[in-house]
Protein backbone atom coordinates (compact mmCIF):
# COMPACT_ATOMS: atom_id res chain seq x y z
CA UNK A 1 0.00 0.00 0.00
CA UNK A 2 3.01 2.46 1.35
CA UNK A 3 4.66 1.62 -2.37
CA UNK A 4 1.53 2.49 -3.79
CA UNK A 5 0.67 5.55 -2.53
CA UNK A 6 4.24 6.50 -2.63
CA UNK A 7 3.72 6.19 -6.69
CA UNK A 8 1.02 8.64 -6.59
CA UNK A 9 2.68 10.87 -4.71
CA UNK A 10 5.85 10.73 -6.95
CA UNK A 11 3.49 11.25 -9.86
CA UNK A 12 2.15 14.25 -8.53
CA UNK A 13 5.43 15.71 -7.42
CA UNK A 14 6.43 14.95 -10.94
CA UNK A 15 3.27 16.70 -12.85
CA UNK A 16 3.62 19.73 -10.08
CA UNK A 17 7.65 19.99 -11.48
CA UNK A 18 6.69 19.49 -15.33
CA UNK A 19 3.80 22.24 -14.75
CA UNK A 20 5.70 24.78 -12.72
CA UNK A 21 8.48 24.04 -15.55
CA UNK A 22 5.86 24.55 -18.02
CA UNK A 23 5.14 27.90 -16.88
CA UNK A 24 8.55 28.99 -16.24
CA UNK A 25 9.02 28.26 -20.02
CA UNK A 26 6.10 29.94 -20.73
CA UNK A 27 7.19 33.44 -18.60
CA UNK A 28 10.46 33.25 -20.67
CA UNK A 29 8.98 32.89 -23.68
CA UNK A 30 6.74 35.91 -23.38
CA UNK A 31 9.50 38.17 -21.32
CA UNK A 32 12.52 39.04 -23.30
CA UNK A 33 14.89 41.57 -21.80
CA UNK A 34 14.86 45.12 -22.77
CA UNK A 35 14.69 45.35 -26.62
CA UNK A 36 16.82 47.28 -29.02
CA UNK A 37 16.23 50.01 -31.30
CA UNK A 38 16.80 48.50 -34.45
CA UNK A 39 14.49 45.78 -33.39
CA UNK A 40 11.48 48.98 -32.02
CA UNK A 41 12.44 50.71 -35.11
CA UNK A 42 11.18 47.55 -37.63
CA UNK A 43 8.35 46.87 -35.60
CA UNK A 44 7.56 50.79 -35.97
CA UNK A 45 8.04 50.76 -39.46
CA UNK A 46 5.83 48.22 -40.43
CA UNK A 47 2.72 49.74 -38.18
CA UNK A 48 3.30 53.03 -39.81
CA UNK A 49 3.33 51.12 -43.22
CA UNK A 50 -0.16 49.97 -42.36
CA UNK A 51 -0.93 52.80 -40.77
CA UNK A 52 -0.42 55.52 -43.33
CA UNK A 53 -1.72 53.06 -46.16
CA UNK A 54 -5.15 53.34 -44.20
CA UNK A 55 -4.45 57.27 -43.55
CA UNK A 56 -3.68 58.10 -46.66
CA UNK A 57 -6.38 56.22 -48.71
CA UNK A 58 -9.46 57.27 -46.06
CA UNK A 59 -8.27 61.51 -46.26
CA UNK A 60 -7.98 60.99 -50.10
CA UNK A 61 -11.49 59.87 -49.95
CA UNK A 62 -13.15 61.43 -47.62
CA UNK A 63 -11.17 64.86 -48.83
CA UNK A 64 -12.24 63.68 -52.87
CA UNK A 65 -15.82 63.20 -52.02
CA UNK A 66 -15.57 66.34 -50.09
CA UNK A 67 -16.49 64.92 -46.86
CA UNK A 68 -16.39 67.11 -43.51
CA UNK A 69 -13.24 66.63 -41.11
CA UNK A 70 -14.62 64.71 -38.94
CA UNK A 71 -16.24 62.01 -40.62
CA UNK A 72 -12.70 61.83 -43.18
CA UNK A 73 -10.96 61.42 -40.12
CA UNK A 74 -12.72 58.74 -38.25
CA UNK A 75 -12.65 57.22 -41.83
CA UNK A 76 -8.80 57.63 -42.34
CA UNK A 77 -8.25 55.96 -38.25
CA UNK A 78 -10.58 52.96 -38.86
CA UNK A 79 -8.83 52.25 -42.30
CA UNK A 80 -5.37 52.80 -40.56
CA UNK A 81 -6.33 49.86 -38.14
CA UNK A 82 -7.32 47.78 -40.97
CA UNK A 83 -4.34 48.17 -42.77
CA UNK A 84 -2.32 47.65 -40.24
CA UNK A 85 -3.99 44.67 -38.99
CA UNK A 86 -4.28 43.27 -42.64
CA UNK A 87 -0.08 43.68 -42.89
CA UNK A 88 0.32 41.28 -39.88
CA UNK A 89 -2.02 39.11 -40.76
CA UNK A 90 -1.20 38.49 -43.88
CA UNK A 91 2.34 37.39 -42.63
CA UNK A 92 1.46 35.57 -39.97
CA UNK A 93 -1.38 33.38 -42.46
CA UNK A 94 1.11 32.78 -44.43
CA UNK A 95 3.18 31.58 -41.18
CA UNK A 96 0.27 28.90 -40.87
CA UNK A 97 -1.86 30.34 -38.66
CA UNK A 98 -5.42 30.10 -38.72
CA UNK A 99 -7.91 32.61 -39.27
CA UNK A 100 -8.75 33.07 -35.73
CA UNK A 101 -5.16 32.76 -34.44
CA UNK A 102 -4.24 35.35 -36.65
CA UNK A 103 -6.47 37.82 -35.95
CA UNK A 104 -5.75 37.47 -32.33
CA UNK A 105 -1.82 37.76 -33.21
CA UNK A 106 -2.34 41.25 -35.04
CA UNK A 107 -4.73 42.82 -31.92
CA UNK A 108 -2.48 41.76 -29.66
CA UNK A 109 0.58 42.97 -31.80
CA UNK A 110 -1.06 45.86 -33.10
CA UNK A 111 -3.58 47.64 -31.51
CA UNK A 112 -1.20 49.37 -28.59
CA UNK A 113 1.34 50.81 -31.56
CA UNK A 114 -1.68 51.78 -33.69
CA UNK A 115 -3.47 53.63 -30.88
CA UNK A 116 -0.01 55.88 -30.36
CA UNK A 117 0.83 56.52 -33.77
CA UNK A 118 -3.09 57.49 -35.32
CA UNK A 119 -2.99 59.63 -31.53
CA UNK A 120 0.42 60.85 -32.71
CA UNK A 121 -0.34 61.50 -36.21
CA UNK A 122 -3.87 62.81 -36.09
CA UNK A 123 -2.98 65.26 -33.32
CA UNK A 124 -0.22 66.70 -35.25
CA UNK A 125 -2.72 67.60 -38.20
CA UNK A 126 -4.77 68.98 -36.03
CA UNK A 127 -2.64 70.90 -34.28
CA UNK A 128 -1.40 72.11 -38.10
CA UNK A 129 -2.51 75.44 -39.05
CA UNK A 130 -4.80 74.84 -42.02
CA UNK A 131 -4.02 71.21 -42.42
CA UNK A 132 -7.54 69.60 -41.53
CA UNK A 133 -8.91 72.42 -44.55
CA UNK A 134 -6.16 71.48 -47.05
CA UNK A 135 -6.80 69.53 -50.08
CA UNK A 136 -4.96 66.50 -52.28
CA UNK A 137 -3.80 68.86 -54.81
CA UNK A 138 -2.13 71.50 -52.35
CA UNK A 139 0.88 71.11 -51.11
CA UNK A 140 -0.08 71.74 -47.05
CA UNK A 141 -1.93 68.46 -47.63
CA UNK A 142 0.93 66.36 -48.38
CA UNK A 143 3.56 68.15 -45.92
CA UNK A 144 1.58 68.21 -42.88
CA UNK A 145 0.58 64.28 -43.34
CA UNK A 146 4.52 63.86 -43.68
CA UNK A 147 5.18 65.63 -40.38
CA UNK A 148 2.01 63.75 -39.32
CA UNK A 149 3.84 60.65 -39.53
CA UNK A 150 7.34 62.00 -38.99
CA UNK A 151 5.38 62.59 -34.89
CA UNK A 152 4.01 59.06 -34.97
CA UNK A 153 7.01 57.25 -36.03
CA UNK A 154 9.12 58.91 -33.38
CA UNK A 155 6.74 58.65 -30.57
CA UNK A 156 5.49 55.24 -31.35
CA UNK A 157 9.18 53.88 -31.64
CA UNK A 158 9.77 54.16 -27.73
CA UNK A 159 6.35 52.74 -27.02
CA UNK A 160 7.10 49.94 -29.19
CA UNK A 161 10.50 49.20 -27.55
CA UNK A 162 9.03 48.93 -24.26
CA UNK A 163 6.37 46.62 -25.36
CA UNK A 164 8.75 44.39 -26.96
CA UNK A 165 11.22 44.20 -24.07
CA UNK A 166 8.55 42.75 -21.95
CA UNK A 167 7.14 39.87 -24.25
CA UNK A 168 4.00 42.36 -25.57
CA UNK A 169 3.33 44.18 -28.81
CA UNK A 170 5.99 42.41 -32.26
CA UNK A 171 6.72 40.57 -29.98
CA UNK A 172 4.03 38.22 -30.08
CA UNK A 173 4.56 38.15 -34.06
CA UNK A 174 8.42 37.56 -33.98
CA UNK A 175 7.66 34.09 -33.25
CA UNK A 176 6.02 33.21 -36.72
CA UNK A 177 9.09 35.03 -38.74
Amino acid sequence: MQHVEHSHHEQHAQHEAAHHGHHQATRHEHHSGPASWGTAVQATLHCLTGCAIGEVLGMAIGTALGWHNVPTMVLAIVLAFAFGYSLTMRGVLRAGLDLRSAVRVALAADTVSIVFMELADNGTILLFPGAMDATLSEGLFWFSLALAFAVAFLVTTPVNKWMIGRGKGHAVVHRYH
